[in-house]
């Protein structure tokens, strides 16, 4: 069955390194992940939960309702991790998407932070046969808890396979896997 590209659209969803700061309410910069339902604050606030921004949101003076960025009178600007995670909670707006792109969403976070993060989504995405999740990330802590694993080079892939897998072939993911981890100890 063939979907309509607007329907296909409705159905995607996705947070990146490289986002953008909307300097509007909270609640706006977060609700923009599925605009008909920007202004449904139980829905703002679900996502705000599951990107893990509860804490951005209880440090703003307003909650949702603070303006943010400081080109606005009264508004209020917050750090690159904060707005990392209200970007992170904007692509988490449409609850089951299709499609979930991630890709390095939590590059501004520790490795503690992104790891404890992912790991919840993961565990709350767990059994979802209807939802594909790509997760792009350079920590291996993370990647690991994945069902399927594709090392690229450059734009070539090399390896693909569980984390278990690729450790065994004792190939570029496990060289780096283990490089990364002794870097940890």
């Amino acid at each position: 069955a063939c979907m309509p590209a607007d329907a296909w659209r409705e159905r995607l969803a996705g947070a990146f390194q490289d986002f953008f700061r909307f300097e509007f309410l909270a609640c706006q910069t977060v609700g923009l992940g599925d605009v008909p339902r920007m202004h449904d604050e139980p829905a703002v606030a679900g996502a705000v939960a599951r990107a893990g921004a509860d804490d951005v949101v209880a440090r703003l003076t307003s909650g949702l309702d603070t303006q943010l960025g400081p080109t606005w009178p009264g508004g209020v600007e917050v750090s690159f991790g904060q707005w990392q995670k209200l970007a992170l909670a904007r692509g988490f707006m449409r609850e089951h998407p299709l499609l979930l792109v991630l890709d390095e969403p939590t590059a501004a976070l520790d490795a503690e932070t992104e790891h404890a993060l992912i790991e919840r989504y993961a565990a709350a995405a767990r059994g979802n046969t209807t939802q594909i999740t790509i997760l792009v990330s350079h920590r291996f802590s993370t990647v690991r808890m994945a069902n399927l694993i594709a090392v690229l080079d450059g734009a070539k892939l090399v390896e693909i396979g569980t984390h278990d897998e690729l450790m065994a072939k004792r190939g570029q993911y496990s060289e780096l896997y283990r490089i990364q981890a002794a870097a940890y100890r």
